[in-house]
């Protein structure tokens, strides 16, 4: 005989499968949002702040899709910031492969404008693959790596992208930077840079302390970080098959 706790749970979990399929998703994928919808979402590839300067292929929506397990390790990770008066905030998530052939064309194409190059200053983007920034396939492909930071809840987030403003390159003081609306890290969100990796010893102890900070909440439910990139976290074992689904609407 099952007991009434097995039944619950898997109740749930019929009831959370419908849910993701009636959204349009594959089974095993949701919508963050169903799983914690305090966490902070800024999904950088589905508009024009980004280092292509528009949405990239697949992204129809600005919506942070992940396998349920991902989901349900961020909402531990966000319950534990929370006590600290800090958030989680999602830049990417899932990414459909389309996307990642889209930055494959945008990085061969010949071309590259200043916008372009706060994200890379000290190199042509031409080089972003050999030096391991960019890569041809990628894990958040299949729904099990994420880009994020953190959101300290007292400060004033208010500041907004203004697309018609030539801001300083990534690796600049953060009020020269296009304003994110967290925690200053030391570099922009998709800074292809030395100073970007996670170790960095060219960044200030405050910034080397909020990384750790994140890095250590990660670790914490499993999340691995990916050394180049102190916002980009992968949970080993949650996706291997790459998808290339748009990302949808999320219906309410």
């Amino acid at each position: 005989m099952w007991s009434v706790k097995t039944i619950v749970i898997a109740l749930i979990l019929v009831l959370s499968t419908s849910h993701a399929s009636a959204q349009g998703l594959p089974g095993d994928f949701v919508f963050l949002r169903d799983i914690d919808p305090g966490i902070r979402q800024d999904i950088r590839y589905a508009g024009a702040n980004n280092f292509m300067g528009r949405p990239l292929a697949g992204y129809g929506a600005a919506e942070c899709v992940v396998k349920r397990e991902v989901g349900l390790a961020l909402k531990v990770v966000q319950q534990e910031l929370a006590r600290q008066k800090l958030s989680l905030k999602m830049f990417d998530c899932y990414r459909p492969a389309r996307a990642v052939a889209d930055i494959v064309a945008w990085s061969k194409n010949g071309t590259e404008t200043a916008a372009e190059r706060r994200y890379n200053p000290a190199f042509s983007k031409a080089d972003l693959f050999r030096l391991g920034y960019i890569a041809s396939h990628s894990q958040h492909s299949t729904g099990g790596a994420l880009d994020l930071t953190l959101v300290d809840l007292t400060a004033d987030n208010s500041a907004k992208f203004d697309p018609a403003k030539a801001y300083a390159d990534c690796t600049a003081p953060a009020a020269a930077r296009a304003p994110e609306g967290s925690v200053d890290m030391g570099t922009g969100y998709d800074c292809s840079d030395a100073r970007a990796h996670t170790a960095a010893g060219t960044i200030t102890p405050a910034h080397r302390r909020w990384r750790n900070r994140l890095v250590a909440a990660m670790s914490r439910q499993g999340f691995v970080n990916y050394s180049k990139e102190w916002w980009h976290f992968s949970l080993p074992g949650a996706g291997a098959q790459e998808y290339d689904f748009p990302i949808p609407e999320r219906r309410h």
